[in-house]
């Protein structure tokens, strides 16, 4: 399959999705719906490109079950951890300062701008997916597959430690500070830019052409680090959470300090050379 010819089946995916979603938030008057999705939304645009493709790869194969894992679990944490929750505040602040006219506001500035980030996103996918004339060398697709399982590591144990942090009455108003949020003031975003670098690094065995797409991987740690990621959240926890700004002093905001670069980069070039 083209990947001109994939990227249509994404778009069509992709844009009926956001529509469905955005229908769905005007009957339940909540538009944080789109974020439960955004997860998910990667794996069926995946799925639907992958049953498409005249004939599969175990890269593709590989590729899609990996981030099948990660959008689920991200959908499926993001679910539990807003349900019983009023709308976002960054969404119902917009609700109230355009009124009436949120309706079709939101679904431009909400739910057409995470189309399409999505579809920019998920360059590296659609390209990976939709190549089955061309044999990878599959070298840096063990660099991505390693790189997916530590990100992996960091986003879901990091989510996991925050949840059984704040499930426990004696932390409240305490700060999380041990674990992988000892080497990170936020192991989960860093956690969920890693896996993406390692969707993209799936997309470097096919040369010049793939690498291109890392386009994909780029805009997603720019708005975790600098959008609607770490630098968001800061604003607020820096002047409420108490003991913040010590740990700001002590803990990297974003990537970890060398050692864990230094770790990861001779597990790197061990899984090239073994495939190389």
């Amino acid at each position: 399959m083209e990947f001109f010819s994939a990227y249509q089946i994404a778009f069509s995916v992709v844009g009926s999705l956001m529509c469905a979603l955005w229908l769905c938030s005007l009957l339940s008057k909540d538009a944080s719906i789109v974020d439960r999705f955004w997860g998910a939304g990667f794996a069926i645009l995946s799925w639907a490109i992958f049953l498409n493709i005249p004939e599969d790869h175990p890269t593709s194969y590989l590729l899609v079950t990996l981030v099948t894992i990660w959008g689920l679990r991200l959908s499926i944490y993001i679910h539990r951890r807003n349900k019983g929750h009023s709308e976002d505040y960054r969404y119902a602040e917009m609700r109230v300062h355009h009124g009436s006219h949120f309706w079709w506001y939101s679904f431009l500035s909400v739910f057409c701008l995470q189309g399409f980030l999505m579809l920019v996103i998920a360059a590296p996918l659609v390209f990976v997916i939709s190549q089955i004339n061309s044999a990878p060398t599959k070298s840096w697709a063990a660099v991505g597959a390693i790189f997916w399982m530590t990100g992996f590591i960091f986003e879901a144990g990091g989510d996991w430690q925050l949840s059984r942090f704040k499930a426990t009455p004696g932390n409240r108003g305490k700060l999380l500070t041990s674990g992988l949020w000892s080497l990170t003031r936020h192991p989960n975003y860093f956690g969920d830019a890693l896996q993406w670098w390692g969707f993209g690094a799936f997309a470097l065995d096919y040369g010049w052409s793939g690498a291109a797409t890392l386009i994909g991987p780029i805009v997603m740690t720019l708005f975790l680090r600098k959008v609607s990621g770490v630098d968001l959240l800061e604003k607020t926890l820096k002047t409420t959470k108490p003991g913040y700004q010590d740990y700001m002093t002590n803990t990297p905001a974003f990537m970890p300090g060398w050692r864990f670069w230094a770790a990861l980069t001779v597990l790197a070039v061990t899984g090239f050379r073994a495939f190389a």
